[in-house]
């Protein structure tokens, strides 16, 4: 393995290990460029970090090796990488790592954390999300162009009570969809908004949606998981890599191209295609972290 190498990040030192490990072994995708990669994307990714928790999982050994969900913030951090409480276990609450810096997201891609997951709601308050998300799962034989169709139903039917929506790809398999919200709603009533969203597509597309998560229930379907809205739960940050085979991103896209995925078009992009498309299309998620909206208050 190479030597560590320092370099010198927004004031702050950081030594960079085993650069050269190869970490996606079907691309030849390197620790290096995984920094790299994280480096560049920063600009972007930090309004949708930055005041969040987040939840690593960490590749050591890179997508064919074991990997490791890490909540709780590495004792060894640097003392500028800012922590907040979270959702706890037996022991209490976890203090997590909060990414808010080139710094601080550099560091994070040398421990090998491929993935960044992130809750709907900032540090500080874990009942007061800052949008909705419907998570789209295909279940077998179904794959894209099906979550892609659902996709476009939801927006519609968001559209209809005057909520606009983005969406992004999970960088695996599926499609994700947020209504960004932006002003204080609590969490019980955006469960409930995705929960009722959800079974009213699944009532008028009962073969193609399912909202129960029940393994023999999902064969051919998109499961619309709305309970992801739940504060203790999350979902993988927009521009995340995935630990897929190659290094794929969880990508933001815009509605031509969900459309054209339900006919059949891919829509899944890899790290130095997102870098590509962000030059040239800048953030397609801003929206998420700046759009005010309100959803309709729960029916009594």
């Amino acid at each position: 393995m190479s030597p560590p190498t320092l370099v010198e990040i927004e004031g702050h030192q950081l030594k960079l290990t085993n650069l050269d490990k190869v970490l996606y072994p079907e691309a030849g995708f390197t620790k290096a460029e995984v920094v790299d990669y994280y480096a560049r994307i920063a600009p972007v990714m930090l309004p949708h970090l930055r005041d969040r928790i987040v939840t690593f999982r960490r590749f050591p050994d890179g997508v064919d090796g074991e990997s490791f969900f890490e909540k709780r913030c590495p004792g060894h951090r640097p003392e500028w990488v800012p922590v907040a409480e979270g959702p706890g276990d037996r022991g209490g609450p976890i203090r997590y790592c909060v990414l808010d810096s080139v710094a601080a997201l550099v560091w994070a891609a040398n421990l090998a954390a491929l993935e960044l997951h992130t809750p709907m709601s900032r540090a500080g308050d874990m009942h007061a999300p800052t949008m909705v998300v419907f998570d789209l799962d295909p279940g077998p034989p179904a794959g894209m162009a099906a979550c892609a169709e659902v996709a476009l139903l939801i927006r519609d039917t968001l559209a209809g009570l005057g909520l606009r929506s983005v969406a992004k790809t999970s960088g695996s398999k599926g499609l994700q969809l947020y209504v960004p919200l932006n002003c204080y709603h609590h969490t019980d009533h955006a469960k409930s908004f995705s929960l009722a969203v959800a079974q009213l597509i699944e009532k008028h597309h009962p073969s193609l949606v399912v909202t129960d998560q029940k393994k023999e229930l999902r064969r051919g379907k998109v499961l619309i998981d709305w309970s992801q809205n739940a504060y203790f739960k999350t979902t993988i940050c927009a521009y995340s890599l995935r630990a897929r085979p190659r290094p794929t991103v969880s990508t933001p896209v815009t509605w031509d191209e969900v459309e054209a995925a339900a006919g059949g078009q891919p829509l899944s992009f890899e790290a130095a295609e997102v870098l590509d498309r962000v030059e040239r299309l800048g953030d397609l998620f801003a929206d998420a972290a700046s759009l005010e909206q309100r959803i309709p208050a729960p029916m009594r």
